[in-house]
Formats: C-alpha cells, sequence, structure tokens
C-alpha cells in the first residue's frame, strides 16, 4: 500500500479539505489517547461510522503518530499538534512535534527485527497508509509526520 516518496520532501498539498479539524495536544499519554479519541469521532462526524474501514484505520494511525510524538517527539513544556482533513478522495492527518531530531522517512524504514520489543509504530502506519512522509515543520522547530489514506471513488 505504501507509495515511496522522496525522502524529506513535502508531497503535493491535497486539494481543498471539505473538512477539517485541528487541535493542539499535551505531550503526553492522555494528550495521544484525548487526540486518537477525537480523530475517530471526528471522523463518525463527517460520515465514517466508528466501525467503518477509513475510521478504524485512520485512528489506529492516529494511535501511532501520537504516541510517536509524545514518547519520541517530546520537549519539555511543549505541546504536539494534530491536522486532520477530508477531501472527496482522501484523508489526512498530520502530527507536529518540536523535537528536531530526524525520523526514519520511506526510504529508510525497514521492518523491525521478529524478536523487538518496540520499533513497530511507523512500520505499521507504512503499511496501513497509502502514502506517509516526514518533513520539517514550516512554522517552528520540529517535524510533521503525516499519512494519508485514499477513498473508494464515491459512485
Amino acid at each position: 500500500m505504501n507509495r515511496a516518496i522522496t525522502p524529506g520532501v513535502a508531497p503535493q498539498q491535497s486539494p481543498t479539505p471539505t473538512s477539517e479539524f485541528s487541535m493542539q495536544f499535551t505531550s503526553t499519554p492522555r494528550g495521544a489517547r484525548l487526540a486518537r479519541r477525537l480523530v475517530s469521532h471526528r471522523l463518525h462526524e463527517w460520515g465514517y461510522p466508528y466501525d467503518s474501514a477509513p475510521n478504524e484505520t485512520l485512528t489506529l494511525i492516529a494511535a501511532e503518530l501520537t504516541a510517536n510524538a509524545v514518547r519520541h517527539g517530546h520537549v519539555p513544556g511543549r505541546d504536539f499538534h494534530l491536522r486532520l482533513t477530508a477531501t472527496a478522495t482522501a484523508l489526512r492527518i498530520e502530527v507536529a512535534d518540536t523535537r528536531t531530531e530526524r525520523c526514519p522517512t520511506p526510504g529508510e524504514l525497514t521492518a523491525p527485527p521478529i524478536d523487538s520489543e518496540s520499533g513497530r509504530g511507523l512500520y505499521l502506519v507504512s503499511q496501513l497508509a497509502h502514502r506517509w512522509g516526514v518533513a520539517p515543520r514550516a512554522d517552528a522547530p520540529g517535524k510533521h509526520v503525516w499519512a494519508e489514506l485514499r477513498l473508494p471513488p464515491i459512485p
């Protein structure tokens, strides 16, 4: 499912969103949990029921990206930012943190060893999303990790 992109280069912006949700969260496990729940709730409000494949998949992606922002992107006193958009053809999530350290890009990511106790989050995202990537933040120090889920055409 994953489509390779040039590492470090942000993809073309999606078409103008038909729906958008954006919020800042505390960089804590509680903040990550709230972000995940709000993603699922927002998708449900936008017409993707809780038990639908798009809602379940994007909620799982949100859980991984927000957990990574808290665990690996945390800077004391700084929050993480989540942006969720929907267009007629795709759902997109972006999670921004203030850590400037690099994280693997799609071209660098490999499957974790089978006996590893961690390191599966981005790999899982890469298998669930149609496209994903990492880009520096334009408005502040740090990076944002994004993932897109294509939607089936509306008949």
